[in-house]
């Protein structure tokens, strides 16, 4: 049925209020959060692997080990926001990550190395699942790839701004007496720690409380959010997914789950080993390049990721999502990673590369619309986090394994053939799921009309 005039006139400025005065602000918070987790990739091969004599599984231990910190209270920290609200709970994550991440300036071990980056990853836990659950609980889910696709940008944006200020502040050598990539992991934390105040006083637990909505725009957002979590809240009485045990023992979240194991596993191989495998172009074709230019090299692949993903999660919402939208960039993936070991120069392989990163940032924020069609309230904070913690597991996974096997093998070889299975494997599940049913997409916001499930 087609909404009447007044209530879509309501619909569309309500959806426009929270995407410029929520999503530009939260996706801030994402850029810094994952510029601080990924600034020791920058720093390795600009001097910290050298000071610290670091071995390539020693620095993928260094990288993966943030991931098992964050695992230890992923879960609880999700539930904990669900119960004090996400402007308390998100701004007290930020605060404490921005003062561990403050401390990596004065690191002179590779033990102090391991517990910082650990401690780093408890201190961020919950982070990103709850910036996810956030944002859920603002639009229903016919308009939620869309926001989480902004949202999104952030990600490979962070590389795009990212590593030039990285190069720029690691060629800022000597200042206060630090080496450059001391400094970077100064300059780069504090905006997390000044962020963290901001939130507490900025953002809005709910719709209800949001005083620059109108009280038309309010009562429409809570009206179609409370009537979204009772159809789910029905369907999970009668599938059993209603409670976090149930939510446990959800084969569709463990699905889900192995799903974003495989595309986190090829994300952070990609965001911890490329400015290491760039670093290598100088030995393996005889180029040579600035600290700037390496950095300049790592973002290429990131900005047109950035734009396919703009244009893909807008395809989904138009069009509705379809396991294609999943499935089909995990299969581009998994295929070019290993192909770009092939490739005779610098500019091909980081060609190669390039559709790598398109493919994963396409796929994720059609990927993270999924789990909130099924589950609603507690279900869904423990959900959404236990599919995080996956991702998690692969972070770590992929950062220990692919340095342990390139020191095994001399080569990066077999490490992107074992990304390139597991996004494979992503596609694999992703169109068994659809299969079995129970990811259906809502109506597309522009028809108000219902569309076929996700298959």
């Amino acid at each position: 049925m087609v909404a009447d005039a007044p209530s879509a006139a309501v619909e569309r400025t309500a959806i426009k209020k929270v995407s410029v005065r929520l999503v530009p602000f939260v996706a801030l918070m994402f850029f810094v959060n994952y510029l601080d987790r990924t600034a020791v990739s920058f720093a390795e091969p600009n001097g910290m692997g050298e000071d610290l004599a670091l071995t390539a599984a020693q620095f993928g231990f260094a990288s993966g080990i943030f991931f098992l910190g964050y695992i230890v209270l992923e879960v609880p920290s999700n539930m904990a926001l669900h119960r004090f609200g996400a402007r308390r709970w998100l701004a007290r994550i930020m605060v404490t990550w921005g003062i561990v991440s403050l401390l990596f300036t004065w690191v002179d071990s590779t033990g102090q190395l391991y517990t910082l980056r650990f401690l780093l990853g408890v201190a961020e836990a919950g982070f990103f699942p709850g910036a996810i659950l956030f944002l859920s609980q603002w639009v229903p889910s016919r308009h939620r790839t869309k926001i989480l696709g902004l949202f999104y940008l952030a990600q490979p944006l962070t590389t795009v701004f990212g590593a030039p200020l990285a190069g720029w502040l690691i060629g800022r050598h000597g200042l206060f007496g630090l080496e450059g990539w001391r400094v970077m992991f100064l300059f780069v934390s504090l905006p997390a720690i000044v962020l963290g105040v901001v939130a507490w006083f900025y953002l809005v637990d709910r719709p209800a409380d949001a005083k620059w909505l109108t009280p038309a725009e309010r009562t429409w957002l809570t009206d179609a959010l409370a009537a979204e979590n009772a159809q789910k809240t029905g369907h999970e009485t009668k599938h059993a997914k209603g409670d976090l045990k149930k939510a446990f023992s959800s084969g569709r979240v463990w699905v889900l789950a192995l799903v974003y194991f495989g595309f986190v596993y090829g994300l952070y191989a990609l965001a911890f080993f490329l400015p290491t495998i760039i670093d290598g172009f100088q030995e393996q074709y005889g180029t040579t390049f600035s600290v700037m230019d390496k950095a300049w090299i790592t973002a290429i692949p990131y900005l047109p990721a950035a734009i396919v993903l703009f244009f893909w999660t807008r395809h989904a919402t138009r069009h509705g999502t379809r396991v294609w939208h999943v499935a089909g960039p995990a299969v581009v993936g998994g295929v070019t990673i290993p192909l770009a070991l092939y490739m005779g120069s610098p500019t091909a392989t980081v060609a190669v590369i390039t559709v790598t990163a398109c493919s994963i940032f396409a796929a994720l924020p059609v990927f993270w619309s999924v789990p909130s069609r099924f589950l609603t309230g507690a279900a869904a904070a423990a959900g959404i986090a236990l599919i995080n913690t996956a991702g998690n597991i692969a972070g770590f996974a992929s950062s220990y394994i692919t340095g342990w096997l390139k020191d095994w093998t001399g080569a990066y070889y077999v490490p992107l053939y074992l990304v390139g299975f597991f996004m494979l494997l992503s596609a694999v599940l992703m169109t068994l799921l659809s299969r079995r049913g129970g990811t259906a997409e809502p109506a597309p916001a522009a028809a108000h009309q219902p569309v076929e499930a996700l298959r």
